[in-house]
């Protein structure tokens, strides 16, 4: 069973925060999280770090900026997730009203797999459309690209969210005759490819404060450069400039989606984001996928971003191709982008079913390890320190999620595995606190160089390539290095909280004050823990419990989602205070997120 642990803080830094006007609760909140100052919480777009910090990127604005300036063809290669999506946006928008010719190619993960590999670099190179021919993605459905026919070879590759172990790829588009700059956030591996520049936060050798950046949030960096070295250049000596503050909406979008650090860097940018979407300045793109799921865009926050238009955009690259996904944020109208967002929708639900055929196997797998099915199953979660899990019949692009789900379930590393092509498995793997997932994999290729054909990633996240006969040995490996890095008691699960609430601190008020704030990965939206009586409790929508607690002579309402079995009299919750509007009226609910039975008392 989980326990819950209070959040630490000093004191004296909360009493600082509520000294300079923040209300005594946030001040706590804020305090737990690293906040010492108010200036920490400023969000103004002022408060950037300078793209001069960042390595390389005022290197690659000159080359961007004198490619422009020769008409070259530039050539946008993109990851198939919302943070390569939204960075491609971010990409094309910005250079084509620098003046730039510039198009885009999205992997299909199915045929390609991720990154710039020799064969999208090949793919690359016939892939820019002629002078005069309309690029019209979504191609029509069976069409690739590459069907189309002779085209024209672009003169640069840009990549976003992608690149940095691109070694082979680089080294292929040279031969090419195309140069290739890299913009990318993952981690690096042991060579660096031999681009023309590469910027990267986590490179060696730069000294950006901010490691935390999403792709978005790099190319979006690379684009104030560039905006920077044109304006020194005196190319809008004659007319405005391009307003680049208008990308923000997408960089908050790819940040949140991405899950990234929430760094003080990152806060900024999606506080910006979300006041455009509130102001109705969104891209008809973001607009349309806060719809299609009936939110409020004016209303938005971080987890409409993460959980609302994040996996409708990402469905596109799960289930068929991101070049939906990105043709729904290019779009330049609301109509042409809700048809393509209630399209991004659809992808959704099926991705759901699928994801919940496929979790309901992989249960049996952790329960059943002993079945006829034992090649497709770990150890049980008994005995084990992680869960490498397969099935022939999982789908490739929701193996992520499913390993995520089973992850927060059984609090392990999980890796769940998908058959790719010729005798391949294609594996995402997700990650506890204290085990850095891509440095682990690390470990597994120097013990046994022959089992990963390729990985990279975070220290959360990763993906990977092995060979199918390898499975077992697979995991028996990643067990073991698993075993010498982690504790039995880094197993245990721990619901964080931030304490108890006095029942005069339970307002609509401070509700609304939580609500208004950048909250996310890293920076962990508040959640307060307390004994309640259960006073009344029903089943809505036949899986949820809305219930009325008591506590402190004061009757709370309060909403469970997915149980529907009846609670005992006295319960222990972790809860968050919630914002429930109804017929046009906002009240006060408390969201329960973990609760066991209370003892007597």
């Amino acid at each position: 069973m989980p326990s819950i642990s209070s959040r630490t803080y000093l004191q004296p830094d909360a009493d600082n925060l509520a000294a300079m006007g923040l209300h005594p609760v946030l001040a706590r909140v804020y305090a737990a999280r690293g906040i010492r100052a108010t200036g920490q919480l400023e969000h103004e777009l002022a408060g950037l770090l300078p793209f001069r910090q960042l390595n390389n990127a005022e290197e690659m604005a000159r080359l961007l900026a004198d490619a422009i300036e020769a008409g070259k063809r530039l050539l946008i290669v993109a990851d198939y997730d919302s943070d390569g999506a939204t960075a491609c946006a971010v990409a094309l928008r910005a250079l084509r009203e620098f003046g730039a010719t510039v198009d885009y190619l999205v992997p299909n993960r199915f045929e390609y797999g991720y990154g710039l590999t020799p064969e999208i670099v090949q793919l690359a190179a016939n892939s820019f459309p002629r002078q005069g021919e309309s690029r019209l993605p979504p191609l029509p459905p069976g069409e690739r690209i590459e069907e189309r026919g002779e085209r024209e070879k672009p003169d640069i590759l840009i990549t976003v969210d992608n690149g940095i172990s691109s070694v082979a790829g680089v080294e292929e588009a040279r031969k090419l005759g195309m140069e290739v700059l890299v913009t990318d956030h993952h981690l690096p591996g042991d060579e660096l490819p031999d681009a023309a520049c590469i910027v990267n936060p986590s490179q060696p050798g730069c000294d950006f404060p901010s490691k935390n950046l999403a792709g978005v949030g790099v190319i979006f960096y690379v684009m104030l450069a560039l905006r920077a070295e044109l304006r020194a250049r005196g190319a809008y000596a004659a007319k405005p400039e391009p307003n680049l503050a208008k990308l923000l909406d997408l960089v908050a979008l790819g940040t949140v989606a991405d899950v990234v650090k929430l760094d003080d860097n990152n806060r900024i940018l999606v506080h910006q984001g979300l006041k455009r979407i509130h102001a109705g300045r969104a891209c008809p793109g973001i607009n349309a996928l806060l719809r299609v799921a009936g939110r409020k865009p004016e209303q938005a926050s971080t987890y409409d971003l993460g959980f609302v238009a994040g996996p409708r955009l990402n469905a596109a690259g799960r289930l068929d191709d991101m070049a939906l996904g990105i043709e729904c944020l290019l779009a330049d109208n609301e109509e042409q982008a809700f048809a393509i967002a209630q399209q991004l929708d659809t992808l959704n639900r099926e991705r759901r079913e699928i994801e919940a055929d496929m979790l309901a196997s992989a249960e049996w797998k952790v329960l059943s390890p002993e079945s006829e099915d034992a090649q497709d199953s770990a150890l049980s979660t008994q005995d084990c320190f992680s869960l490498c899990l397969y099935d022939p019949n999982w789908h490739q692009g929701v193996i992520g999620i499913l390993a995520s789900r089973l992850k927060d379930k059984h609090h392990r590393p999980v890796i769940a595995f998908a058959r790719g092509n010729n005798g391949e498995l294609k594996g995402s793997g997700r990650s506890i606190r204290g085990l850095h997932l891509r440095d682990a994999l690390d470990l597994v290729a120097k013990r046994k160089p022959h089992l990963l054909q390729k990985f990279g990633g975070h220290a959360f996240a990763a993906g990977l390539t092995i060979a199918e006969a390898h499975f077992d040995e697979f995991a028996a490996t990643f067990e073991d290095i698993v075993r010498t890095l982690l504790t039995p008691a880094d197993l245990e699960r721990i619901i964080e909280s931030d304490g108890a609430l006095n029942s005069g601190e339970m307002t609509l008020d401070l509700a609304r004050a939580l609500a208004d704030q950048v909250w996310g990965q890293g920076f962990p939206q508040p959640a307060f823990h307390e004994t309640f009586a259960v006073e009344e409790q029903r089943v809505v929508g036949e899986k949820h419990l809305r219930l009325k607690l008591g506590k402190g002579g004061r009757i709370f309402d309060g909403i469970l989602f997915f149980h529907n079995e009846p609670l005992p009299e006295r319960v222990n919750a972790v809860y968050r205070l919630d914002v429930n509007e109804y017929n046009g009226k906002q009240s006060l609910q408390l969201m329960i997120e973990y609760w066991e039975e209370a003892g007597v008392g």
